[in-house]
């Protein structure tokens, strides 16, 4: 009877972390500086079993994730050499683990693909290349402060990124199980000529690659102590060599050099920069979104703390350093870090631990990998994508947004109809697109006394019962007023007005959403407010910030309402301008309909 490793409970949470002041200085950019001094020596047992679990699983998927981006096996080994140390000393991230991922490897392959066919001899140049821009794009996108741009890929958008990644992915792989040559073209290309070229499946290739898939969903349901991976590595190669696999004609790694790589920069046509430093740009964007998702995920788990910015400077260093020893794109993956995490790590030394055992594994085991099947290796791949499968969130997605949803399924079925970084800007645009209608649309709400609650306004369209102020119409801007939604805002606060029953003596503005005042949307105001008086309604604002009334009083516009026409809240607005109405003998404005 198996027992459960020891472990120690994770710490509780302490609220006032929460306020503490930010690091500076080196401590900010090496955070290593910060935690190591700190580190508990009876936690260090916890961190090597957990490094060692993590080398486990990181050596047979950085082998299959090599053949995904179109190089060697070694190249994906000696990722490891480098991210995984690289992050553990510049990340903030106390269970992320940084090593080569499936959307790394595919869109490593999509990018270095409009440049140089796989298998040609300026491939693995570059790839490196490639790797090397997207490491320049995070150091300076972090020294730039620039880590909120992560924020503009929604979930819907990634679920849908990573749903057709994992699509594609798979349809790629599948020749490879069944021992067939593969297509060319896009995921249903790949997928029709796979169909057609079925009857020439070789069945010792088809019996390895279902085998080894088995034996991996078949570890994750029993939740055997050693990986799948390991497992499947292991049995792959001493089947392969007992049986002599090759001779039956299925396809073998090969020979796989062992020893340290060596370190430099290649030399690549200068006219293939451009389209290398674009497809850069993808990658970066796709890599950082996922990679702080899965360190947000943890900190708020554990009570950590993030910093987006030095996380992308923790991306470029361990990416840079990857580019020189001709490693894959490195990113944070949310399986490794949490395998890492319930493995009982403590801190970042697990990563380290896991450093040096692929560095032993470079050193001493790579002849080990020469037979080990192709098959193998896909099925591996198909393995680790299969948790990208995100049908679960799309039935929430329809259910709950259904926009968000079809945006999300745009993203999809552009990944794989187009191309991986065709189909994420797909996404992208779309979710700017829906960025721009709602802002550009914002909701007014018509206000009234919340009865029994004093100086209390509330929504008088879900609440009825709630009482007008005869002859005021309050009015509440639901988001903020810039140029592109000023000129909607004037509009339907003219019509509300107009359609207000009896026309109201004053309108009072809650512009608490209001963030700032550009010229455009100031002059918008002016207009406004020049028209209403025209047509004998007074006009205030209340609870306006007061670098919005400092920005009003620079460009005019507060001359147009007047200085006795702001107001701290709605209550002071109302008292100040309900004697007007009622010596008119306004009646009460109702919310127009």
């Amino acid at each position: 009877m198996r027992t459960a490793p020891e472990t120690t409970p994770p710490p509780a949470i302490d609220p006032r972390s929460w306020a503490a002041p930010r690091p500076s200085g080196l401590r900010r950019r090496v955070p290593i500086l910060r935690w190591l001094p700190a580190y508990e020596p009876r936690l260090l047992r916890y961190d090597v079993v957990a490094g060692a679990t993590l080398w486990g699983l990181l050596v047979p998927e950085m082998i299959a994730y090599a053949g995904l981006a179109g190089l060697p096996p070694q190249a994906g080994l000696y990722t490891l050499l480098v991210t995984l140390a690289a992050y553990a000393v510049f990340g903030t991230g106390r269970y992320v683990v940084v090593a080569g991922t499936s959307a790394g490897a595919v869109l490593l392959a999509s990018g270095v693909a409009s440049v140089s066919p796989a298998g040609a001899a300026e491939y693995t140049a570059a790839a490196t290349i490639l790797v090397l821009f997207c490491a320049g794009l995070f150091v300076l996108a972090g020294l730039l402060r620039l880590g909120f741009i992560a924020r503009f890929l929604s979930r819907p958008v990634m679920a849908g990124f990573v749903f057709g990644l994992a699509v594609f992915v798979t349809v790629k792989q599948l020749p490879k199980l069944f021992g067939v040559a593969p297509g060319d073209g896009d995921t249903v290309r790949q997928a029709v000529h796979l169909g057609v070229h079925l009857g020439e499946t070789s069945a010792a290739t088809l019996a390895v690659g279902a085998g080894a898939l088995a034996l991996l969903f078949g570890a994750d349901r029993l939740r055997a102590h050693i990986p799948g991976g390991v497992l499947v590595l292991v049995a792959g190669i001493a089947v392969s060599k007992a049986l002599d696999l090759s001779a039956h004609g299925v396809a073998i790694v090969g020979s796989v050099p062992a020893g340290l790589p060596s370190v430099g920069i290649p030399s690549v046509d200068a006219g293939d920069l451009k389209e290398l430093l674009a497809a850069a740009a993808g990658m970066a964007l796709v890599i950082f979104s996922e990679s702080l998702g899965v360190a947000e995920e943890f900190a708020a788990r554990h009570g950590d703390e993030v910093d987006p910015d030095q996380e992308l400077v923790a991306l470029g260093v361990a990416n840079a350093g990857s580019a020189l020893v001709g490693g894959l794109a490195a990113g944070g993956s949310l399986s490794q870090s949490a395998v890492n995490e319930a493995a009982g790590a403590r801190s970042e030394v697990s990563p380290l631990v896991a450093t040096g055992l692929s560095l032993v594994t470079v050193l001493v085991l790579m002849p080990v990998f020469t037979d080990l099947p192709e098959a193998v290796l896909a099925a591996l791949i198909i393995h680790a994508v299969s948790h990208l499968w995100k049908t679960a969130e799309f039935r929430r997605y329809y259910h709950r947004q259904r926009l968000e949803f079809w945006i999300g399924l745009a993203t999809l079925l552009g990944v794989i109809t187009l191309d991986v970084l065709r189909g994420i800007l797909i996404g992208v645009v779309s979710m700017v697109l829906l960025l721009l209608f709602h802002v550009s649309r914002p909701r007014i709400g018509v206000l009234g006394r919340v009865p029994g609650v004093p100086d209390a306004y509330g929504d008088l369209g879900r609440h009825p019962d709630y009482e007008p102020v005869p002859g005021v119409l309050i009015l509440r801007l639901e988001a903020p007023l810039f140029y592109a939604n000023a000129a909607v805002v004037a509009d339907r606060v003219r019509a509300l007005v107009g359609a207000a029953e009896p026309v109201p003596a004053a309108v009072i503005l809650d512009g608490g959403a209001i963030e700032d005042l550009d010229i455009t949307s100031a002059e918008v105001v002016d207009t406004l407010v020049h028209t209403l008086h025209s047509a004998g309604v007074d006009f205030a604002l209340a609870d306006v910030r007061e670098f919005v009334l400092d920005t009003a009083r620079r460009v005019g516009v507060l001359d147009t309402i007047g200085a006795d026409h702001t107001f701290h809240t709605i209550d002071e607005a109302v008292r100040a301008l309900a004697p007007r109405a009622q010596r008119e003998g306004r009646q009460p404005v109702r919310s127009p309909r």
